[in-house]
């Protein structure tokens, strides 16, 4: 009949620590991106960036 001694300074340190995972683990899925699509979003901005900049018509500025 022997109860589990449990050191309550541990117990709330280890709840505290599974609280922090949680809370990163929602943060990786709402905001983690790979480095993968981030180097896709990027270059897709390039690309449409050199598109956009090709179609401009060039004109002179002289004041004539």
């Amino acid at each position: 009949m022997s109860a589990e001694i449990v050191n309550l300074r541990q117990f709330r340190k280890k709840q505290a620590r599974s609280e922090k995972e949680k809370q990163a683990e929602q943060n990786r899925i709402s905001f983690g991106r790979t480095k993968a699509e981030k180097q896709l979003t990027r270059a897709l901005n390039e690309k449409s960036d050199k598109a956009h900049h090709a179609g401009r018509i060039e004109t002179d500025d002289d004041g004539a």
